[in-house]
């Protein structure tokens, strides 16, 4: 190491020190983990180890692709990916564009406050607030719908409103939180822009479209290709609460499986060989999005 490296450690020390944390944090939680993955290809027994339990190859991704279920599987996972990224994805960057547009900062810090509570709920109190709202035994808005003449609709049970009601629930629980990045790229936006394209006649949309929308269009295109990357991860606990057998055939999804074979059976290689080929097409998906991007001459990781 030359004399200029040593130089530049030393002095900047405290930075390093107060990287360390969040180093050591991903080496022990987030990459020392993916050794677990071994066992994916072996027949993993706990009472002889990851060392001592029999290879099986390729035996459980032939049984995953080979299973009729796999692909009832992939439809619903993917389904409720692309339900998210079209109707979820875009929800923050609308409210933070609308927040932003705001003059009276008492009205707008209300706001944000508001926005950003139900993030803080876990999923078991929101799907109880759903289930208060929609059940048809005595549900706010099944009788209301009651009241106006109209027929009870079993919104928690039937498979056809299974992904509408996830989806909302989804919205309401997060959208406000998603809105924080956005909000700190428009913050950086220089107010002399504005004012210029205020002289020059622009109205408030075309200063939205001209100005504050390219401000934040490389944090979208960052976040959408990182979004890519979770594309099959439905959140198991969400899932799991809203499951049951009226509406299993549509919300059975890779994470809920992984649960049942996994834990609940025992299977822990073929679970593992499972959520190894989840995370496998996420990284394939961020791949790609972040070449078409670079391609593209837009914003990229790397």
């Amino acid at each position: 190491m030359s004399y200029q490296k040593i130089r530049r450690l030393v002095r900047d020390r405290w930075l390093y020190i107060l990287l360390f944390p969040g180093l050591l944090y991903f080496l022990l939680f987030k990459y020392l983990p993916m050794w677990g993955i071994v066992i994916a290809f072996q027949d993993y027994n706990p009472f002889l180890g990851v060392m001592d339990s029999p290879w099986v190859g390729w035996a459980h991704f032939e049984r995953l692709f080979g299973d009729p279920d796999f692909w009832v599987l992939l439809r619903n996972t993917a389904l409720i990916g692309l339900y998210k990224l079209v109707f979820f994805f875009p929800a923050p960057i609308i409210i933070a564009l609308m927040l932003n547009e705001l003059r009276k900062q008492v009205f707008k810090r209300f706001v944000q406050t508001m926005v950003y509570i139900p993030h803080f709920m876990s999923w078991v109190v929101v799907v109880a607030i759903t289930y208060v709202l929609f059940t048809t035994e005595g549900g706010v808005i099944n009788e209301w719908i009651a009241s106006i003449g109209g027929e009870k609709i079993n919104f928690l049970i039937s498979a056809d409103w299974f992904r509408s009601v996830f989806i909302g629930q989804i919205l309401w629980k997060e959208t406000g939180w998603g809105t924080i990045l956005f909000l700190a790229a428009l913050a950086g936006v220089d107010t002399e822009q504005y004012e210029a394209a205020t002289i020059d006649g622009a109205n408030r949309w075309q200063k939205m479209w001209h100005i504050t929308f390219p401000a934040i269009r490389s944090t979208i295109i960052i976040l959408l290709i990182l979004r890519l990357g979770d594309f099959l991860d439905t959140g198991f606990e969400h899932v799991f609460l809203l499951l049951n057998p009226m509406n299993r055939s549509v919300g059975e999804v890779f994470d809920t499986y992984v649960y049942t074979v996994g834990l609940a059976q025992g299977q822990y290689s073929y679970s593992t060989a499972v959520g190894l080929f989840k995370s496998l097409i996420g990284l394939a998906l961020v791949l790609g999005a972040n070449h078409a991007a670079k391609r593209a001459g837009q914003e990229s990781l790397y």
